[in-house]
């Protein structure tokens, strides 16, 4: 039997403070995440928004290198904009703490120490990558190389960002440092394993038996996919300068891996609220919650009483991070709670291309609140109603401006003008009584009581996107009703009907002044001024009694303005100009060390042909080949499953090193590697001689 539920433990991802962040993290955590907690305010739950910046990993220093400065300038820059961004477009976080802040620290070396005296942690000497030249071992973000998923040639040793694998930098194709350039070289090295393989009976029977059913597809085939694979110990620290410090006497030069600090912030976050909180000194404050009288020790029912529930707001890429390490890690504890649901979403692409700031192609937060200032809502609307919750989606400026003008203003904010203007006209602004209801008003009156609760049951099933557009069906409800009973013509021989036909349109406006709130919060409260609706909780939602006959409104305006061509077209420019710019000269690898003619010749370079081809199951990346070398059937994996079909590739000729050690790969053993190069649209493309050759012809 379940243990009911007497509070809530909210967290976004924390997201790296080396740059800012753009309209495709908004979308994939942090707008669904603060929906979900405004929804439960408003039922009055007891619930802590916890978020903050993520501020170690290698991603910080690089960041440094590259706007030649410290990575303390980095993260103070880029922690106060992404703070601001998020203050200003509504997320209202009870916290937004920072992983460089002592307190953190202090948590994450505690929950270190935690595990290692339990006997928890292995102490291993393992091969690392040395950078010989820049004299230091690198992190998995030092090292670069090509993707063994998908053949992206630029892939960090931790994850592709072009397929989101997550890899091992001893799985890098070609690896190199991003210190020198040079090819590294394995020296012994020792660190703390956390053994995954000892969890994972506790896994299955946590994810794949208890939530098989309630957590969504993506996130429990990623983790199903995970663990059938078999799990493999992981390194929980790493040699680097910046970082949290291995808090052992014998662990000189050695941090904390980020991914095991990183999420450890929720903690030292939602202890640093409750210092705040109980000290005064309270730095976020959320208007919507008072925490009255509080003690310093009391964040820990937030973590650790079966009555919480803890739900982590993430993207697909967080995936494995938030479901299998830190749930182990907070497991293992025994001492805290971990996640009851990871409602991850996919990601969002702009304009037909994935997003990348790096590429310019993006739409920064900080930089859509200074071009459409006053508007968030219109941006968090249109987020809203295209989320990438099951699958990829995409943003476009068009859609941005569709959804603004055809929705919020010619749906909502028009049906909202007419019954306040009508109002303000025939009844000097003030609800008029209502009068005997007719079939169309009961059907009205039936939408307002059906709205509230299929809002909420979309909210509470992490479907945001069929919540938004309930909301709009109220609206649309009231257009209707007005449309339908046109009060502007009955008006001129029934003045008492058109009392009634206003009362009942503004009992929906009222309503859609609650349910909007967590959707649409500046236009919530704007709408709320406008009617003079004192706030109410969720449970008043569907009532036809918000307004009492009598009551004098307020000042009618415009709720949404419409969005004209010119600043739409001026955006997609903008957006056009970053790809029209001209091209700098392309990074090339610098050129490996030299070598001596005879180290070429133990390169066995042949042809074959390629007989089948098929693509692997549970791998978007990689494609089974078989191919005739002239002498056998040989089985190569390939991860060009995104630029080859497995139909395109039968018949073909190839090149591939044929005395390759072989290597197994999702329980199949790969018998060599199949040459491509990528152009300059990343597209990679098959080596083939230019006349046909027989299987198994060399290469010289």
């Amino acid at each position: 039997m379940s243990t009911p539920v007497k509070r809530y433990t909210v967290t976004a991802a924390l997201p790296y403070a080396n740059g800012p962040k753009h309209i495709g993290h908004l979308a994939g955590a942090y707008i669904p995440a603060d929906v979900y907690v405004r929804y439960l305010r408003l039922r009055q739950r007891d619930v802590i928004f916890v978020c903050g910046s993520d501020e170690h990993g290698t991603a910080i220093p690089n960041q440094a290198l590259k706007e030649n400065t410290t990575p303390r300038a980095i993260i103070d820059k880029y922690h106060a904009l992404i703070r601001d961004s998020f203050r200003e477009l509504g997320i209202s976080f009870d916290v937004y703490h920072r992983t460089s802040e002592p307190l953190h620290h202090e948590t994450s070396q505690e929950f270190f120490l935690a595990l290692h005296h339990k006997g928890l942690l292995t102490e291993e000497t393992s091969e690392q990558f040395f950078d010989a030249q820049a004299n230091a071992f690198l992190a998995d973000r030092y090292i670069i190389g090509t993707c063994p998923r998908c053949g992206h040639p630029d892939a960090f040793g931790d994850q592709c960002e072009k397929c989101g694998s997550t890899l091992s930098p001893a799985e890098l194709i070609n690896p190199r440092s991003t210190l020198s350039g040079q090819t590294p070289v394995l020296r012994p090295t020792r660190h703390w394993y956390l053994p995954l393989q000892n969890y994972e009976p506790w896994l299955r029977e946590w994810i794949l038996k208890d939530h098989a059913h309630d957590w969504k597809p993506n996130v429990y085939g990623q983790c199903k996919s995970w663990i059938d694979a078999g799990l493999q110990p992981r390194a929980m620290t790493r040699d680097l300068d910046w970082g949290i410090h291995v808090p052992l006497p014998d662990a000189a030069g050695k941090v904390l891996y980020v991914w095991f600090d990183a999420p450890i912030g929720y903690i030292s976050a939602t202890r640093a609220l409750f210092q705040e909180l109980s000290s005064g000194t309270r730095q976020f404050a959320t208007p919507q919650r008072d925490f009255g009288a509080v003690q310093p020790d009391d964040w820990k029912t937030y973590w650790e009483a079966d009555d919480t529930q803890l739900v982590h707001f993430i993207g697909k890429d967080n995936i494995v991070f938030h479901c299998i390490i830190f749930p182990i890690m907070l497991h293992a504890s025994q001492r805290f709670i971990v996640p009851t649901n990871v409602p991850a979403n996919e990601f969002m692409n702009l304009e037909g291309n994935k997003m990348s700031t790096s590429r310019g192609w993006s739409i920064e937060m900080h930089e859509y609140l200074t071009d459409f200032p006053g508007k968030p809502d219109i941006l968090r609307y249109a987020l809203l109603t295209n989320l990438p919750e099951t699958k990829d989606s995409e943003f476009t400026w068009k859609d941005f401006q569709a959804k603004n003008n055809n929705e919020l203003v010619a749906i909502f904010g028009n049906f909202v003008n007419r019954a306040l203007v009508l109002t303000q006209k025939f009844f000097a602004n003030m609800v008029p009584p209502r009068g005997p209801a007719t079939p169309v008003d009961e059907h009205a009156l039936a939408a307002i009581a059906a709205a509230p609760a299929a809002i909420a049951a979309a909210i509470e099933a992490f479907r945001f996107r069929e919540a938004t557009a309930a909301l709009l069906d109220l609206a649309r409800t009231g257009n209707k009703y007005l449309a339908d009973t046109e009060p502007w013509k009955v008006a001129r021989h029934d003045l008492p009907r058109v009392g009634t036909i206003l009362h009942i349109a503004l009992q929906i406006a009222a309503n859609l002044a609650l349910v909007a709130e967590p959707f649409l919060p500046f236009s919530a409260q704007k709408l709320r001024s406008m009617l003079r609706l004192q706030p109410h909780p969720w449970t008043a939602a569907g009532s036809d009694t918000l307004l009492p006959a009598g009551h004098e409104l307020g000042l009618a305006e415009l709720l949404f303005e419409k969005i004209e061509d010119p600043i739409i077209d001026k955006q997609i420019k903008k957006l056009m100009d970053t790809q029209n710019a001209p091209t700098p000269a392309p990074v090339v690898a610098p050129l490996k060390p030299e070598i001596v003619f005879d180290d070429f010749t133990k390169l066995d370079l042949r042809v074959g042909t390629v007989t089948a081809a098929s693509r692997m199951e549970k791998s978007d990346k990689l494609l089974r080949l078989t191919i005739d070398d002239g002498l056998q059937a040989r089985t190569i994996l390939s991860g060009i499953a995104k630029h080859y079909t497995p139909e395109q590739l039968v018949g073909q000729h190839v090149t591939f090193i044929a005395n390759l050690a072989p290597r197994k790969m999702m329980g199949i053993e790969s018998q060599g590697m199949v040459l491509m190069a990528e152009d300059g649209d990343g597209k990679l493309r098959l080596l083939q001689p230019d006349h046909p050759v027989r299987p198994g012809a060399t290469i010289s």
